[in-house]
């Protein structure tokens, strides 16, 4: 069976219905992609009847915030795909929503083939009905030329799911504000203009749930602020973040991927307020679990500065099925950073003015950094390993190239009774002292250096090309 680089897939069926039998679809969808996978939702859309289907309107409930959550999470194990759930013929509750544009959609990634979940009557790969979805999939997105179609049914396997399963609710997207219950069929109130912030280093599933609540709750303008400077030295391992530039061009392809409509303000957030603290035409706010109280203090500081409090939207964390034991269990970008320790990512430097037959590597480090267990694995790999502690102590034995100039500069009253330096004396006479440790470092420094190149010789010797 061919594979495709992107595709589109057409959800049909009523989410109630569809959110049980979402993994073996989303499992039969990664078999045929591989790289990008957009999603339609078009709930009760039918595929044989004779006219031509066209996009209507899906009315924004927490139940299809709740399904584009469930989604994401379950997209989650198939990490080669890129899946963007996308939002143009989903709206909130508002007076002033746009009607749907009749104009064909730009992707950045033009579907090669399209998918769906519509089930015919025997289960085969029934021509007309392939035709139908091809046509309406042109008629909604730019699609390659040489669109081909599948349909997925029966190879997701419907008929195997208990009937109960059809009843549970899906896990609430957003936290309620309050104590009182919703209904999942209750409509999301639309706003002219919101705010949402985050690293989005590596952009996730967790972050496309964030992004995507923030943009069917906006209908105008969408204020993202992303994480920079500052604000980046508490992050794990920050040197593996993604440069700035690099962040915002994903997370912009993205937004203009899944709701083109809106205008998108992405700027750098530099202080734990950003615009969110200072812009009196925002009106909401969305959050994670974790970010919720930075929300409570961006309001409090509006109040302070006789702005509006804005509407927070806590939206709850994805879980991270798969992580291991010293990862977070949740869908985390730190956990990302983390698993790319060892790899290489990019191929070493040429440098031509390196002499060929050897190469050396310094480590340094402070006191329990982990210079000893470093040189042990690099030792395992084939490396030569000197030890400037050996060499040190070498130095300062009896008969040892600094061990009389030692003595000399700092008196015989450093010795033990059988001749050998102190060590524990002549550190409490240099530590502390500058003047007194500039005297030792200068003597020592240039015979481990010697010393040094002496192992490096030998190593040589030895045919060994590392160390």
């Amino acid at each position: 069976m061919a594979v495709f680089r992107s595709g589109l897939l057409v959800l049909t069926t009523p989410l109630a219905s569809l959110a049980p039998r979402l993994a073996p679809i989303l499992t039969s969808a990664a078999r045929l992609v591989n790289h990008t996978l957009y999603v339609h939702l078009q709930p009760g859309m039918s595929l044989g009847a004779p006219a031509q289907p066209q996009s209507s309107l899906v009315q924004a409930t927490f139940e299809v915030l709740d399904f584009i959550t469930h989604l994401y999470a379950g997209a989650d194990v198939h990490r080669h795909l890129d899946v963007r759930v996308l939002l143009t013929n989903i709206g909130a509750k508002s007076a002033f929503l746009p009607p749907l544009s009749g104009s064909v959609q730009n992707l950045a990634h033009p579907p090669e083939v399209v998918l769906t979940d519509f089930q015919t009557l025997d289960g085969s790969q029934y021509n007309p009905v392939k035709q139908q979805l091809e046509r309406y999939a042109t008629s909604c997105y730019s699609c390659c030329p040489q669109l081909a179609s599948v349909l997925l049914y029966p190879d997701y396997g419907p008929g195997e799911l208990p009937v109960e399963s059809l009843d549970v609710p899906l896990p609430s997207t957003i936290r309620p504000a309050s104590p009182v219950a919703r209904s999942p069929k209750q409509p999301v109130r639309g706003y002219h203009r919101g705010a949402v912030g985050g690293t989005f280093d590596r952009l996730h599933n967790a972050h496309k749930v964030l992004l995507s609540v923030a943009c069917i709750l906006a209908q105008e303008q969408l204020v993202v602020g992303v994480a920079d400077k500052d604000l980046l030295k508490s992050k794990l391992l920050p040197e593996l973040l993604q440069p700035y530039a690099e962040r915002v061009e994903h997370l912009s392809e993205f937004l203009v991927d899944i709701k083109p409509s809106l205008t998108f303000d992405i700027i750098p957030l530099l202080d734990p307020y950003g615009p969110a603290g200072s812009d009196p035409s925002l009106e909401f706010l969305v959050v994670s679990e974790e970010t919720y109280r930075g929300g409570m203090a961006v309001n409090r500081f509006r109040l302070e500065n006789d702005l509006e409090e804005l509407a927070l939207y806590q939206i709850q964390l994805l879980k991270d099925q798969s992580h291991k034991e010293n990862e977070e269990d949740k869908v985390s970008s730190s956990s990302f950073r983390h698993r790319m320790l060892g790899k290489l990512l990019r191929p070493p430097y040429k440098r031509p003015e390196l002499p060929t037959q050897l190469y050396v590597i310094g480590l340094t480090g402070i006191s329990g950094s982990g210079k000893s267990s470093v040189a042990q694995r690099l030792k395992g790999l084939g490396a030569y390993v000197i030890d400037s502690d050996q060499l040190g102590h070498r130095a300062y034995a009896p008969g040892g190239p600094a061990y009389q100039p030692v003595v000399e500069a700092f008196g015989t009253d450093i010795l033990h009774k059988d001749g050998i330096i102190n060590r524990k004396v002549l550190g409490s006479r240099v530590f502390g002292n500058k003047k007194q440790l500039k005297i030792l470092t200068d003597i020592m420094w240039p015979v481990i250096a010697r010393l040094a190149r002496e192992e490096m010789e030998h190593a040589m010797a030895e045919d060994h090309s590392l160390l």
